[in-house]
């Protein structure tokens, strides 16, 4: 290998090692800002720990507690095991620019204690002017799919990202569902189908 050869592989290998510092470090900021804006959120949403001031602000419960079998269906979307609670929808926040601080859908798991507020979830309607996947805290949205038949029209085509701020959850905190919440204690229980999936930006 001659000088020059020597000397310009050292470079590549220079240049290769400045750009992996810099993608890693650049990926470590965006992971410390996704940590803060969450632990911003979790303590903007702490006043929700009482179902009645989510009702107050109009998040009105859609009563059915889901969980999910854990079966594969094609052509559906796939939940592992585990439930999603019920959900308490802000209707009027629905359409309306993608907002972190302020998820459309709390979620609650019935305990003997009452409801407790375990996750939220944001809700982007599939329109015509969608271009791409919305995506949140670097987490791309499911869908899209079918509403949530029968709490949800299935006509409501959507994208979903649940994030489960208030409970641990074994398959992350952005999975759909979670195993460690149950809805044993609901008076409402709905096991329901995988939602069909939906052509557009995936």
């Amino acid at each position: 290998m001659t000088r020059t050869a020597r000397l310009g592989r050292c470079g590549v290998l220079v240049l290769t090692g400045v750009l992996g510092a810099w993608l890693g470090a650049a990926t470590a900021r965006a992971e410390d800002a996704n940590k803060a804006d969450i632990e911003a959120l979790k303590k903007s949403l702490a006043k929700y720990e009482d179902y009645t001031a989510a009702v107050r602000d109009l998040y009105l419960s859609t009563v059915g507690c889901v969980h999910y079998a854990g079966e594969k269906i094609a052509g559906a979307m796939y939940y592992p095991k585990g439930a999603m609670g019920i959900h308490f929808v802000n209707v009027p926040s629905v359409g309306k620019p993608l907002d972190p601080m302020k998820p459309n859908v709390l979620i609650y798991e019935p305990t003997k204690k009452g409801l407790k507020l375990v996750g939220v979830e944001w809700l982007v309607p599939l329109t015509p002017d969608t271009k791409e996947v919305p995506t949140l805290f670097g987490q791309k949205f499911m869908g899209p799919m079918e509403g949530h038949y029968p709490l949800i029209p299935r006509e409501f085509v959507h994208y979903d990202l649940h994030a489960w701020l208030f409970r641990d959850n074994p398959n992350g905190m952005f999975s759909p569902t979670n195993p460690k919440v149950t809805c044993s204690r609901a008076d409402f229980p709905m096991l329901e189908k995988p939602t069909k999936m939906m052509p557009g930006p995936m």
